[in-house]
């Protein structure tokens, strides 16, 4: 029986001896699939977190914005409803002035704090537009080879590893995008 069976195996091996190197190819496909998935998940998170964080900038600016025009206000008031007290007015005039010179700085900080997070948003975002192309190109390749383990074609072998190393390149470039 084991003769029998060792006969059966060579003579197999002898029918489809590039059967070992397709199922080689899928795994390392395969591999390359969920390495181009992980980067796409991980830039995905990525682009919600700094999108998040650019939406709490922008929110704090509107905040500063809002005690701007309520410091010009008074300001503006203190100006109208002098009344013979001059110094007091001053000094009040003053100190609102003060303030809204630091909410204007403080609204300029954090408006170029909201533009770097969206900045870096849209980097994480065209790295992750790459790695997902990346992944649909070698989950048609893994497709495209495996088709030669039912067909017994050779063809689909070669054309998945070629459209693999398109994948794999693809994928590869998420890193170069700055």
């Amino acid at each position: 029986m084991h003769e029998v069976l060792e006969e059966h195996a060579h003579h197999h091996e002898d029918d489809e001896p590039w059967t070992l190197p397709v199922a080689i190819t899928i795994s390392i496909l395969a591999v390359l699939v969920a390495m181009a998935t992980l980067m796409g998940h991980r830039s995905s998170i990525e682009v919600v977190l700094l999108q998040t964080q650019a939406s709490d900038q922008w929110a704090f600016y509107q905040a500063k914005n809002i005690r701007l025009h309520e410091m010009q206000s008074i300001a503006d008031l203190i100006e109208v409803l002098d009344r013979g007290e001059k110094e007091k007015a001053e000094a009040l005039r003053e100190k609102y002035k003060k303030e809204i010179d630091r909410y204007e700085k403080d609204k300029d900080q954090i408006s170029e704090k909201a533009k770097e997070f969206e900045n870096e948003r849209r980097v994480f975002s065209r790295r992750e537009d790459r790695y997902d192309a990346g992944e649909v190109i070698l989950e048609i390749a893994l497709i495209i080879c495996s088709l030669t383990l039912l067909t017994k074609r050779k063809t689909f072998w070669y054309s998945g590893i070629a459209i693999g190393t398109v994948g794999f390149f693809v994928g590869l470039s998420g890193f170069l995008v700055h």
